[in-house]
């Protein structure tokens, strides 16, 4: 995907969870799967808009907490943002939960001033009486905020215009959206480069007297305590915002209920899956199977040989529906289950709880629901080795992996991303 003056390309980025792939649909009219799995969108997904008379091209980057690079999302996200591949930036933020976003928000604005807040989900800010002061937080981020509630459509015209006038107008020069402690400025000021690419060069050479992990943390600090600010100063939430929530994380992430919740709901998913889809198998496996008969004697009629009759309907017809039989009704039940969790918000809690143990595997809480998924959010090489390793217990519908001459196995679970030389993020 290359940026063309007739087709600017607009980014869209935010956190996971945020109604993003929602915003991307609601704008292109794609269909893209939407869901609360952490990091559910792992490719660049491409669509087009419209800005009047102009043709955009809309990129829906991965969902990404920071642009610190931790995992290949974010990696994807950051290297496509600082190549300049984009034009302008839609960023989309939770109006629930304004201050965890705004930490995003501020990495980007260090990229690019060119860009435009989404306030998104701000149906169910109004409805838990969170008030966002919009002119002070377009004063102290210094772009256009736009409030949507992009299930409904709401905001959305009011957000192409703010793009349309973003595109419009000249290039704003770059603001030091954070400020960083003094030691970390003056190295920056030292280095005589850019501001993202001087604190890029810190990071892989720190000032004397600091570690990598020591700037690291400095430059989080920083970051955080300036979304803090800013969201002091443009929320105001009141006590009872989120106190069913917290209600709710009192029992299912509690050390004593946590657990056993978990493997209760997990068993009672495995136990209606199995016990539905034993009946559903018997019933369409003998409906199918008994379509043999009749099949064979339309092929009769045709004039065909018995070998091939046989072929046909022993051999072929037998197999599929023994296949269809056997896996369509655990998927048709699996599945519609656990987007039930999903939608309710219990999968992205199982993931923390079972962060802490999944470090000790050299893993993270994000493989704990789908740990046969690959490597695609693996931070360290010891996360991938630790997955080759499984692969013999990987299910069977997803050991499978093209065949071809230089493909590998491990070659299917490297990250999905690659950056090549024309600023362009492609799917390997």
């Amino acid at each position: 995907m290359k940026a063309s003056p007739d087709a600017p390309v607009v980014a869209l980025a935010g956190n996971p969870n945020v109604g993003k792939s929602t915003v991307f649909n609601a704008l292109t009219g794609a269909h893209q799967h939407t869901g609360n799995w952490s990091g559910k969108t792992v490719t660049a997904a491409v669509g087009t808009m419209r800005c009047g008379e102009t043709r955009l091209t809309l990129a829906d980057l991965p969902g990404a907490y920071s642009l610190r690079a931790r995992s290949a999302e974010e990696q994807a996200a950051r290297d496509f943002l600082a190549a300049g591949g984009a034009q302008a930036v839609i960023l989309v933020a939770d109006a629930t939960c304004l201050e965890r976003n705004l930490i995003l928000v501020l990495q980007v604005l260090e990229l690019t001033p060119r860009a435009v807040l989404c306030l998104n989900l701000m149906d169910e800010a109004r409805r838990k009486r969170i008030r966002i002061d919009v002119p002070a937080l377009e004063h102290a981020l210094g772009i256009p905020v736009v409030p949507c509630a992009a299930r409904s459509g709401r905001g959305l015209p009011q957000l192409t215009r703010a793009v349309c006038r973003v595109l419009a107008q000249p290039q704003p020069p770059l603001a030091a959206a954070i400020r960083y402690p003094d030691a970390v400025e003056n190295a920056i000021a030292r280095a005589g480069l850019p501001r993202t690419a001087a604190l890029d060069a810190l990071v892989r050479e720190p000032p004397a007297g600091m570690t990598a992990a020591q700037l690291d943390d400095l430059i989080t600090a920083a970051t955080a305590r300036r979304a803090e600010e800013i969201a002091s100063r443009c929320v105001r939430m009141p006590e009872s915002a989120c106190a069913r929530d917290r209600q709710i994380d009192r029992i299912v992430l509690s050390r004593r209920w946590g657990i056993p919740l978990l493997l209760l709901l997990l068993a009672l998913v495995f136990f209606i899956t199995l016990s539905v889809a034993n009946v559903l198998s018997g019933a369409l496996s003998g409906w199918l199977l008994g379509l043999s008969t009749p099949l064979a004697a339309g092929l009769a009629a045709l004039g065909l040989s018995s070998a091939v009759v046989a072929l046909l309907t022993d051999g072929l017809w037998r197999v599929l529906a023994t296949v269809v039989s056997v896996m369509l009704p655990p998927m048709a039940i699996f599945f519609p289950l656990f987007t039930l969790l999903e939608d309710a918000g219990y999968l992205p809690r199982v993931a923390f709880q079972l962060d802490h143990a999944f470090q000790k595997a050299h893993a993270c809480g994000k493989q704990c629901l789908s740990m046969c998924l690959g490597t695609k959010r693996m931070r360290r090489k010891a996360k991938q080795r630790f997955f080759y390793r499984k692969i013999t217990f990987r299910r069977c519908q997803k050991r499978g992996f093209p065949h071809r001459k230089g493909y590998t196995a491990q070659d299917r679970y490297k990250p999905h991303y690659t950056v090549q030389a024309d600023d362009a993020i492609i799917d390997a």
